[in-house]
C-alpha cells in the first residue's frame, strides 16, 4: 500500500490565531465547554482523522486577560470524547516536571484501557515561570534538567505500562508522542518518542530534522519506521485565493496587540517596552537558542525569521498571528492539498498536527474540503483500517525498558 498521510487536528481553545474567538460567528467562550470538544472530535473521527490532540499548561495564563484559553484538564476531556467516538485516537499533553510517574502510569493506562487502545501521551517538560510558581517553586527548573526528568519519568511510566497484568490495552500500551526542537528535545524525542510534533518554518530544515530524529533513534537501538514527525501546521481556507487572504487579514486585524506583544516577549526572554511596531527587534538581545530559556523550540523558530527576514515588530507579529510559530498556508482548498502533499512528498514531514484558524468553522473547512482533496489525490485513508491509535499510526509495540533505567532527578530551579 503507498505511503499515506497521518494527520491530527490539535483543538486549540478558540483556533491557533490570536484573535480567533474575536472572529465574527465565533462563540469566544466555547473552550470552556465540554461540546465544544467533542463536537470537533466527532467531526475529526468522521474524516477518519488519526487523532485529535490537547495542548496544555498546568497553570492559570495571565494572557487569559486578552485570549480564551484551554481551561478543561486534558484527560477530563479526552476521557468523555473516548465515551462520544469509537475509532479516532486521544493524544494528551501532560507534564513530565510537574505530575507523579506512579499516578500518570495509571490515570492513562487505565483510560488506553477504557477507550480500546485509542490514547497517547505527549510528553511535555513545561516551560516559563508561570507553571513554575503554580506549584511553589521559586523558579523554572534548568532546560537540561527538565529534560533528564523527562528521559527517566517516561522510562518509568512505559515499563510500568509494559508490566501491566490487568487493564491492558488493545494496542499493548499508549503511543508516546513528544515534541522538542532543542537539542535535548531532539534527543529526548530519538530515545523515546514514537510520534514527533515539530514547529518548522521550512521545507528543508523540517527533512533534515525528520531524518536526525529518525538517525538519532537508530543510534538508540531503534527502528527509524517507529518514528513519525508531524509539523504543526496552520491552515486558513477559502473557496478562491482572495477569499482565503481576505479571511487572513480580517483575522490579523483582530489579534489583541498586549496578547501579541506578551506572547513574543515571552518565547524570546526578552522585553518589548518601548519599541514601536516599525522598529526590528535589536539583535544584541537575542541569545543561541540552546542558551535560552522556555521553550527553545519556539524560540528557535522565531529567531530564524527575524534572522532571515529582518521584519519589525509589527511585521513580526502579525507574521505570527499570535500562534506561537508554527507554519502558516493560507489558500483555496486545492493549494493546501499542493502544500502537504510537497512536504509530504519531500520526506519532511509524515502527516501534519493541523491547528485551524478558527474553531469549529475553520477545522469545518477544512475536513470538508481539504481531506477530500487529499483522498482525491491518493494521500488520504478513505476508512479506517484497525481500532487501535497504533493501528492508525502504522506503528508496532516496541520493547519497553526493563523497569526504567534511570533515576528520577529532582528539580531544582534557577534563581528568579
Amino acid at each position: 500500500m503507498p505511503r499515506q498521510l497521518h494527520i491530527n487536528v490539535n483543538i486549540l481553545n478558540a483556533g491557533v490565531f490570536g484573535g480567533s474567538w474575536r472572529f465574527p460567528g465565533t462563540d469566544g467562550t466555547a473552550s470552556y465547554t465540554v461540546e465544544h470538544y467533542t463536537a470537533i472530535a466527532e467531526k475529526a473521527e468522521r474524516a477518519k482523522l488519526d487523532a485529535v490532540f490537547l495542548a496544555d499548561g498546568p497553570s492559570l495564563d495571565p494572557s487569559t486577560r486578552h485570549r480564551t484559553g484551554n481551561n478543561l484538564e486534558p484527560t477530563t476531556v479526552l476521557a468523555r470524547i473516548a465515551a462520544r467516538t469509537e475509532r479516532i485516537g486521544l493524544i494528551a499533553t501532560l507534564s513530565s516536571s510537574y505530575n507523579d510517574p506512579v499516578e500518570l502510569t495509571r490515570r492513562l493506562g487505565d483510560l488506553d484501557h477504557v477507550s480500546g487502545g485509542r490514547f497517547g501521551w505527549n510528553v511535555v517538560t513545561t516551560a516559563g515561570p508561570v507553571a513554575a510558581r503554580n506549584f511553589g517553586r521559586g523558579g523554572e527548573p534548568e532546560h537540561a534538567l527538565r529534560y533528564q526528568r523527562a528521559a527517566a519519568f517516561t522510562e518509568q511510566v512505559v515499563a510500568a505500562w509494559a508490566a501491566r497484568t490487568t487493564h491492558t490495552s488493545p494496542q499493548g500500551r499508549p503511543v508516546v508522542v513528544q515534541a522538542g526542537g532543542s537539542t535535548d528535545g531532539r534527543r529526548l524525542a530519538s530515545r523515546v518518542g514514537e510520534v514527533i510534533f515539530s514547529a518548522d518554518q521550512d521545507l528543508d530544515h523540517a527533512r533534515a530534522f525528520r531524518t536526525g530524529i529518525r538517525d538519532g533513534a537508530v543510534a538508540f537501538g531503534r527502528r527509524p519506521e517507529e518514528v513519525v514527525v508531524l509539523p504543526g501546521l496552520s491552515t486558513v481556507v477559502g473557496s478562491t485565493t482572495a477569499e482565503a487572504r481576505a479571511r487572513r487579514e480580517l483575522l490579523d486585524e483582530l489579534l489583541p496587540d498586549a496578547y501579541a506583544r506578551g506572547r513574543l516577549a515571552g518565547q524570546l526572554g526578552i522585553s518589548l517596552d518601548g519599541l514601536s511596531d516599525d522598529e526590528p527587534i535589536p539583535a544584541e538581545l537575542l541569545v543561541d537558542p540552546d542558551e535560552a530559556g522556555g521553550s527553545q523550540t519556539f524560540y528557535r523558530v522565531v529567531k530564524a525569521i527575524i534572522d532571515r527576514e529582518k521584519p519589525t515588530l509589527g511585521q513580526l507579529l502579525k507574521r505570527l498571528s499570535g500562534g506561537g510559530g508554527h507554519r502558516i498556508v493560507v489558500g483555496t482548498p486545492e493549494q493546501i492539498a499542493d502544500d502537504i502533499e510537497t512536504w509530504f512528498r519531500a520526506g519532511a514531514a509524515d502527516g501534519f498536527n493541523v491547528m485551524p484558524d478558527v474553531l469549529p468553522s475553520g477545522f469545518d473547512d477544512f475536513a470538508d474540503h481539504v481531506i477530500p482533496e487529499l483522498r482525491r489525490r491518493g494521500l488520504f485513508r478513505t476508512d479506517y483500517t484497525g481500532t487501535t491509535l497504533r493501528d492508525h499510526l502504522g506503528l508496532g509495540l516496541p520493547p519497553a525498558p526493563a523497569g526504567g533505567r534511570l533515576p528520577l532527578p529532582r528539580l531544582e530551579v534557577t534563581a528568579p
